[in-house]
């Protein structure tokens, strides 16, 4: 079965109160728009159709990509009207229709809302609600086949007693779906084209309306204002600190634990309070996280720790090794198994050796760094020059005196040690001692300044 998907993002979004289109305001770092485009994308469609409308070009600049083509809606004239401004580019056999306000819908139930469809019947989701104001009300018959929707604005006392409301979400037979279009009437209390009049229409040409429900009534949740918002924001967390429970995490508060792209989880991992992992994150068995941390795009090796309040950007930590409390990691840091780096130092582009350490307050920058060695408190790497940034190597059992600066580009051999308090602006050969500081003069009889007195 060929596939075409449009997906309803022109709305303006007034209660948002925002200059930012309403579709582009995020659920765990990636936009409503964008979550619904991922949903979409794993129906392996043959076309994505965005219908945009306020805010069109900050849309379309955010989420081009190969696979989607952007439609204009020039004017909102209600839902059936946007779906119309896409019908020239579809041509699959089924037309299935989302919304780009409504992120968490799950792609299990698309799948089961399109194993409905066929030539002579469509599929329709619907929720039940205690409290359904708001939604169009699903109207059936004597015999419990769907036979219409009325919107809450034009349904009558006992409609509005119904609970089965509409999502908004359908799947129909694609060759129908012009002609259905094209006889929509605008003479309803909002004045606009609704979508939802499809539905008596497919009945009055003799198609069964096919319906099934979510799971999780939050899944047909949209989102209006800055309040349902933060509900979506907290339901889409809870839902993913259970899933990371099932696989076998411990988590210390699901309640207090944040996922902001995808995450990947071994065996036996714990992860403390107020933990943020963003992007792609790959932690592996044995693995455990301190409170406060930021992961982001990093991999946790097997057995590693993350020390509380921690934050990690693009890096990988290897077996068994450990960072923080107060670490920095920013991208391109990779520590080796067993490796150690401790509080207040920070690593760019740095790579340190099996059982290397670096223990607090140390800036490593574009430096290679061998097996065992130590890192003396206090030391940086002076790797910029103004204009170019120039590499740091240290080999295996370097020992590096405290509060040391290394000028690179500069070499310090296997086995080398350098003096604390030195600047190191020549390489150092294998065994050598390198001492680079001011000679020490103690003066006799110096008198400390004597603050003066103001009259």
């Amino acid at each position: 079965m060929s596939l075409d998907i449009v997906i309803l993002a022109a709305g303006q979004g007034t209660r948002m109160r925002s200059a930012l289109p309403k579709v582009l305001h995020p659920i765990a770092g990636n936009s409503m728009l964008g979550h619904v485009i991922h949903s979409a994308r794993q129906l392996s469609p043959q076309s994505i159709q965005v219908v945009i409308g306020h805010g069109a070009d900050v849309v379309r600049e955010r989420l081009a990509a190969e696979d989607l083509n952007f439609v204009l809606q020039d004017q909102q004239l209600g839902t059936g009207h946007a779906v119309a401004q896409a019908v020239p580019e579809l041509g699959a056999e089924t037309v299935l229709i989302l919304y780009g306000d409504v992120p968490l819908i799950e792609v299990q139930t698309l799948q089961r809302l399109l194993a409905l469809v066929n030539e002579e019947q469509l599929g329709l989701l619907t929720v039940n609600l205690e409290d359904p104001t708001g939604y169009g009300r699903i109207v059936r018959d004597a015999e419990n086949h769907v036979s219409a929707i009325v919107e809450h604005k034009d349904a009558s006392e006992a409609q509005k007693a119904i609970k089965e409301g509409n999502t908004g979400i359908l799947a129909v037979p694609g060759k129908r779906l012009a002609d259905w279009l094209g006889r929509l009437s605008n003479n309803n209390a909002q004045g606009e084209y609704y979508l939802t009049d499809v539905i008596a229409m497919a009945v009055s040409d003799g198609l069964t309306v096919a319906t099934t429900q979510p799971l999780d009534a939050m899944e047909v949740q949209g989102a209006n204002d800055r309040k349902q918002l933060a509900d979506l924001e907290r339901h889409y967390q809870w839902r993913e600190a259970h899933r990371l429970m099932t696989m076998g995490v411990t988590l210390r508060d699901p309640a207090r634990f944040d996922v902001r792209g995808e995450v990947t989880v071994g065996r036996d991992v714990v992860i403390d309070i107020n933990v943020i992992l963003e992007g792609c994150v790959i932690i592996e068995d044995d693995v455990s996280i301190g409170p406060n941390c930021v992961i982001k795009n990093s991999t946790l090796r097997r057995g590693s720790i993350i020390k509380a309040n921690s934050h990690l950007e693009g890096a990988i930590v290897g077996e068994g090794a450990d960072a923080g409390p107060f670490a920095r990691l920013r991208p391109g840091s990779v520590l080796g198994p067993r490796a150690h780096v401790g509080n207040f130092v920070e690593l760019k582009n740095a790579e340190l050796g099996e059982g290397a350490k670096a223990g607090h307050l140390t800036y490593l920058g574009d430096a290679v760094i061998g097996a065992r060695t130590n890192i003396g408190a206090g030391t940086i790497t002076c790797n910029y020059d103004g204009v170019n940034k120039h590499k740091t190597v240290m080999g295996e059992d370097v020992f590096i005196g405290s509060n040391n600066s290394l000028v690179a580009p500069v070499d310090i051999s296997s086995g080398a040690t350098t003096a604390a308090g030195s600047t190191i602006n020549q390489n150092v050969a294998p065994e050598q001692l390198a001492v680079a500081r001011a000679r020490q003069r103690n003066i006799d009889g110096w008198q400390r300044p004597v603050k003066i007195k103001k009259d």
